[in-house]
């Protein structure tokens, strides 16, 4: 799993080498306005999935969206250039550990059923097809409480989320050969609960 701070290789002291003069070591540091647009783009990219993500742990909105706002925040005290090419990666652990933490504070869970599958952000239907989608979810949902925790954790971050293997172990320190027989086990009895729905 990775952890919140210093988990990537240092690369040039954290800051950016000015092109052409890496013989000579000089680096780039940030400016304050691409800093404020790095982080604007990672909110815009993310935010919605995250919360979506949240809203699978914690099973409310508002609570999920504090959870995500804390998420950006930490992003803001991390070195952009350590973390920008593993961004979603970090957003989601990050997000994760933050629902465990509220989790363990709450010392409640909430049924999954009760949660409903968010789609990830920039996708858009038409109402009736927004309806049908609405309630193929909920069936799926329903019955994805059947499974057992990590079972439901790696199809959502599969599925919902479009990570892969490496991406999913990254965010909840299983390995890919775990990842791949849960999701292949929870897909299996998916089907067997839900004959012809289930076609992924």
């Amino acid at each position: 799993m990775i952890p919140e701070k210093e988990y990537l290789p240092k690369k040039e002291g954290g800051v950016r080498v000015a092109e052409g003069s890496r013989d000579e070591m000089s680096v780039i540091p940030m400016q304050p306005q691409e800093f404020e647009e790095f982080i604007e783009q990672a909110v815009n990219d993310h935010e919605s999935a995250l919360t979506g993500y949240a809203r699978t742990y914690l099973h409310d909105l508002e609570r999920s969206r504090d959870v995500v706002q804390d998420t950006f925040i930490r992003l803001c005290k991390q070195d952009p250039e350590k973390v920008r090419k593993y961004l979603k990666t970090w957003l989601f652990t990050v997000c994760r550990n933050r629902c465990l933490d509220v989790i363990r504070k709450d010392k409640r869970v909430e049924p999954l059923d009760e949660i409903r599958w968010q789609k990830v952000a920039g996708t858009e239907s038409a109402p009736d097809e927004q309806a049908e989608y609405d309630e193929a979810v909920a069936d799926v949902m329903r019955f994805m409480d059947r499974l057992s925790k990590n079972q439901k954790e790696v199809i959502l971050l599969k599925f919902q989320q479009g990570m892969s293997y490496g991406e999913i172990s990254d965010v909840t320190g299983l390995t890919s050969g775990n990842i791949g027989f849960l999701i292949h086990t929870g897909l299996k009895r998916l089907r067997e609960m839900m004959p012809g729905k289930v076609k992924i």
